[in-house]
């Protein structure tokens, strides 16, 4: 595929590329970096690929895009939805137990994501406290989106599996500073 016919697919379908992420993503930042990600994975089409309907293609390397952005938010959202109601947390009068008992908690998880690699660390802090979207990490960090995307998912994974043995049993929250 030529960079020229690249080019005018760009011209003439990034609009409608767009529309279509919107619609999919419900997310101005997701939906440009989609649509990036799109022509960046069409420019990595070999130069001499032939391809009989260029905007048909175009469009099913959208699609894939689309359901893999869906399945990473959907991946996000039910990793985060088992996570506590801070506000009505605060609301309580939390007893002397329950301060400890969440001083204990976040030092794990801060424990837990202190032992990701670092890229892996500043990707997720830079994701989850900065609210930077993917995209703009990638272009902070000069790496794909695709790999932010991955760090991302290691992150949550990690965050996850520390909530479940938390609480699976809740005799496995250590005092800070009493694990080796």
């Amino acid at each position: 595929m030529s960079f020229s016919l690249i080019e005018e697919l760009h011209r003439k379908e990034e609009g409608r590329l767009r529309r279509f992420f919107m619609r999919r993503l419900r997310n101005d930042a997701d939906a440009q970096d989609a649509t990036q990600e799109t022509f960046a994975r069409l420019l990595g089409v070999a130069p001499k690929t032939q391809i009989e309907n260029p905007q048909a293609y175009l469009f099913q390397i959208a699609k894939t895009v689309a359901a893999r952005n869906i399945t990473l938010t959907q991946a996000e959202r039910s990793v985060f939805e088992t996570v506590p109601d801070i506000e009505n947390i605060a609301e309580d009068q939390p007893t002397p137990d329950r301060i400890v008992t969440a001083r204990q908690y976040l030092t794990i998880m801060a424990r837990a994501i202190e032992g990701l690699p670092s890229r892996c660390q500043e990707v997720f802090i830079l994701s989850r406290l900065h609210g930077l979207p993917n995209g703009e990490i990638a272009r902070q960090l000069g790496i794909s989106r695709n790999m932010v995307e991955k760090h991302i998912m290691r992150a949550l994974i990690t965050c996850r599996d520390v909530r479940a043995r938390l609480n699976g049993d809740p005799s496995t929250i250590s005092t800070p500073g009493a694990e080796k």
